[in-house]
């Protein structure tokens, strides 16, 4: 292992070298920020790369289907059919399912690891938190019927088709409980431990990982089917020039979070290609109400005004993104297409105006320091000026981000979200629900006082009827459209450059990298 970060390091050094250079054949290496990692645990886990990286190190009992997102696929799950009552499913486990670890995953280990998720109650927690389990409720929701059949039952009014769907999501990960518990600290059910490890049946387990520098997975033993590389290795580059000219000399496999331009300049460039991948990422303006003079409504209506949505997506990101105004992405059921809001200085200088919201006003605003964050953050800088409002930018690290969210730390944000599985509640429990005690939702983060809202957003969730659940989708993101903290701007392809002996390369819509079980490497020529 040594060697292989060896390899690494000195081939980053050496990017002046006229020979073509070459990873190894049974290595995958990405060049990526590694900056924004928190935790690789399932249940705390809630950042870009590390939530990524999950889809190869652990399974869940259903997937969406790698073919279709829209439908959901057997994981670990072979089957499932309705329990003992109406908010309830009896589970089919894989009898052949076994860990990295070499132990069988078991009913119990699914039931540790929902239940865990439950009580350590980190970030992602909200998201089962829809089945109305709580750390007092949720030891009464599981029947282990035997090792490979159990019953899960919930207590919220969500159907089945939405259970599974929340079962598909990044937290609801399947962890071996015989190696968490080994490792287990304090009563902290591993998290410490897995925090830096994995413990996992997917293709990949986590061989080393030093942050912000390196994450080796090495294939388990024990995936089936058995992927084509023994290795892939995330190499920490928080330069994103120094990210395209790794992949350039052949120093690296695949290049994620380049910006516009450099994307544009590799599509001209041999022995390299450019993939666009679906996604769900919105991208937005997010306002905090609780600092002054920021929960002020006329302000969050003048922003709306003041963002040139096409410059941004046709010049400045080069048709990246794509100009999207509805928290739901494009793609979801019910998703709005409209688009209301477009430039106009003198339509917002009346709405300040009229609001006595004075000219010379300022605010910071906290961005990754990363493309395209910083490059959005100075052209917003610059049309909000035209009407005399006056931004700050304060570009930091991925990490520091959703720490200063997570704090309420902040006052205003340009950032993403995407969504956690393929469902409209998956959006609309974070932008538009917040209640006392409740989650930490998004519009918690932004301190946004919603009750009637919040009411709406569980009655879409509980509706059964297709057509009306849809409706009901469309009216809350209407509401949100039109008056809220938020500015929905942009909604991205995920581009991903890849050297042309890459093959097998996909990725899913919501938070995901590239399924690494399916790509593989053809022999490299070196010039």
């Amino acid at each position: 292992m040594r060697k292989i970060l060896s390899f690494l390091v000195t081939s980053a050094l050496l990017t002046t070298s006229a020979v073509q250079a070459a990873t190894p054949a049974d290595t995958l290496v990405v060049a990526i920020p590694l900056d924004g990692i928190i935790s690789f645990d399932p249940a705390e886990s809630f950042e870009t790369v590390s939530t990524g990286s999950l889809i190869n190190i652990y399974q869940r009992l259903v997937q969406a289907d790698r073919h279709d997102q829209q439908k959901l696929a057997a994981e670990l799950a072979t089957s499932w059919q309705p329990g003992n009552s109406a908010h309830s499913l009896r589970i089919q486990l894989n009898p052949q399912a076994t860990f990295a670890s070499g132990n069988p995953v078991t009913a119990s280990d699914i039931i540790f690891s929902l239940t865990r998720a439950i009580k350590l109650n980190k970030t992602p927690a909200f998201i089962l938190g829809e089945f109305g389990w709580t750390a007092d409720n949720i030891d009464a929701q599981f029947t282990r019927i035997d090792d490979h059949q159990l019953e899960i039952r919930w207590v919220a009014p969500i159907g089945r088709d939405l259970a599974l769907r929340l079962l598909s999501s990044p937290v609801a990960s399947i962890v071996d409980a015989k190696l968490a518990q080994q490792h287990a600290s304090n009563n902290d059910y591993g998290n410490g431990w897995l925090r830096t490890h994995s413990a996992g049946s997917a293709a990949y387990a986590i061989r080393s990982f030093a942050p912000q520098q390196a994450l080796v997975l090495e294939a388990s033993p024990h995936a089936q089917p058995k992927p084509a590389l023994k290795r892939v290795i995330l190499k920490g580059v928080s330069d994103s020039g120094s990210r395209r000219l790794l992949l350039e000399q052949g120093d690296a496999d695949v290049a994620y979070e380049l910006g516009a331009d450099q994307f544009d300049a590799l599509r001209q460039r041999p022995g390299v290609r450019i993939e666009a991948f679906p996604s769900s990422l919105i991208y937005y303006l997010g306002f905090n109400t609780q600092q002054a003079g920021l929960g002020n409504p006329a302000l969050w209506q003048a922003a709306r005004w003041l963002v040139d949505y096409d410059s941004l997506s046709t010049q400045l990101l080069k048709g990246q993104y794509q100009v999207h105004q509805a928290f739901l992405p494009q793609g979801f059921d019910g998703a709005l297409t409209t688009t209301p809001f477009h430039l106009d200085v003198a339509k917002a200088k009346a709405i300040l105006q009229q609001a006595g919201i004075k000219p010379g006003t300022h605010f910071s605003l906290t961005v990754t320091n990363q493309p395209p964050y910083t490059d959005v953050a100075q052209a917003l800088q610059a049309s909000f000026a035209q009407a005399d409002i006056h931004i700050d930018i304060q570009p930091v690290a991925e990490a520091d981000l959703w720490g200063k969210m997570r704090a309420r730390n902040f006052q205003a944000i340009f950032t993403y979200w995407g969504a956690d599985y393929i469902d409209p509640n998956t959006n609309a429990s974070t932008f538009a629900y917040n209640v006392p005690n409740g989650p930490k939702t998004l519009a918690w983060r932004v301190g946004w006082t919603i009750p009637a809202l919040s009411q709406q957003t569980r009655a879409a969730a509980a509706e059964s009827d297709v057509a009306q659940r849809r409706e009901r989708y469309r009216t809350l993101q209407t509401e949100v459209q039109q008056n809220s903290p938020y500015v929905v701007m942009l909604q991205g392809k995920k581009l991903v450059a890849l050297r042309d002996n890459v093959q097998g390369a996909a990725q899913g819509i919501g938070a995901s990298m590239l399924y690494y079980d399916q790509v593989s490497k053809t022999a490299v020529t070196k010039e």
